[in-house]
C-alpha cells in the first residue's frame, strides 16, 4: 500500500509538473508576460524621471547653499574690517 501511495505521488507531480509547462509555455501566458514587462518597464521610465527630477532639484539647492555660505562669509569678512578699523581708530585717539 506504502508503494502504491508513493508511486501515485510521483505520477500526479509528474503529471502536474507538465502541465505547469504546458501552461507556462502557452501563447496566452507568452502574452502576460509581455505585458507584465511591459508594464515594468514603463513603471523604471516613471522612476528614473522622478529620480531625475529629485537630483536636479538637489543640485540645485547645494548651489544656493554654496551662494548662502559665501555671501555670509563674505559679511562676516567685511564686519571684521570694521572692527579693526574702528579699533585702530578708537587707539589712535
Amino acid at each position: 500500500m506504502h508503494k502504491y501511495t508513493r508511486m501515485a505521488c510521483f505520477v500526479g507531480g509528474a503529471l502536474f509538473g507538465s502541465v505547469g509547462i504546458k501552461l507556462l509555455t502557452s501563447k496566452d501566458a507568452k502574452k502576460i508576460y509581455t505585458h507584465a514587462t511591459a508594464a515594468g518597464l514603463r513603471m523604471k521610465d516613471s522612476v528614473m524621471e522622478t529620480v531625475t527630477t529629485v537630483q536636479e532639484n538637489a543640485g540645485d539647492i547645494l548651489a544656493a547653499a554654496k551662494d548662502l555660505n559665501e555671501e555670509r562669509a563674505a559679511k562676516e569678512a567685511a564686519e571684521q574690517e570694521a572692527a579693526q578699523v574702528c579699533d585702530c581708530n578708537c587707539e589712535e585717539e
